[in-house]
């Protein structure tokens, strides 16, 4: 592993021990998915070995293969407004994100609409610019074509225009999310008004999700070298 790579490694082990101080036993929490995600899960396996009775719902079947691997009970988010879901992703300063990248954005929406409070945790080199990395897209298999040709047309209307290309998986065939979708990465460079752009993807039959995630986060823990920076909705 690289030095930078290390450093980067680093400072989500830092933003996942700043969010563990969030957790109160007896809550039902929800776990984010990719790798910011990893070393909360870590900690959370660590609190619950120590003795830590909490209840966990996990957002993917990667990070629920995770959990139970350390132990972690888990459970389903049936119960609403009752989880802190912890989601890596990334996002500006204003607390618009953009989720996704690993794939597992649906499940992400679902259980933050069952959530009391939304906490963000992030490396500073996923916190930038909208538009700074691909918005990834869920879509249905059938009239994929259809669906990315009206994507990029409303999109163009919306002030976005760039390469969208279908996501690609294991042994060059295309990435399946936990739902059977397929997703497409839009690589934007700049989204100068994502709750347009939002509003102009939910008009498009095929769309399953966008990556825009407008007004939902609580608060947001970010770690760089400057240690760490927690930001928080005016509401919250």
């Amino acid at each position: 592993m690289s030095e930078s790579a290390r450093t980067i490694e680093g400072y989500k082990a830092a933003a996942a021990r700043a969010a563990i101080e969030l957790v109160q036993p007896g809550m039902r929490l929800g776990l984010g998915t990719g790798s910011t995600a990893a070393p909360f899960v870590e900690e959370v396996g660590a609190r619950v070995r120590d003795g830590l009775n909490v209840i966990c719902v996990p957002t993917s079947e990667a990070t629920r293969a995770h959990a139970e691997a350390l132990g972690i009970p888990l459970t389903t988010w049936t119960k609403p407004r009752t989880s802190i879901p912890t989601v890596p992703t990334r996002s500006t300063i204003s607390i618009r994100l953009i989720k996704g990248g690993g794939g597992a954005f649906v499940a992400g929406e679902d259980r933050r609409d069952a959530s009391e409070r939304m906490v963000v945790i992030a490396d500073t080199g996923s916190f930038a610019t909208l538009g700074s990395h691909p918005l990834p897209i869920e879509v249905v298999r059938f009239g994929l074509k259809a669906t990315v040709q009206l994507i990029q047309a409303l999109s163009a209307e919306a002030g976005c225009e760039g390469e969208i290309r279908l996501r690609p998986g294991e042994g060059g065939r295309p990435f399946v999310t936990d739902q059977g979708n397929l997703i497409v990465d839009c690589a934007f460079p700049k989204i100068a008004e994502p709750e347009v752009l939002a509003f102009a993807l939910t008009r498009v039959p095929g769309v399953v999700e966008h990556g825009l995630f407008l007004g939902l986060c609580d608060m947001a823990i970010v770690a760089g070298a400057n240690g760490v920076q927690v930001l928080k909705h005016p509401s919250a």
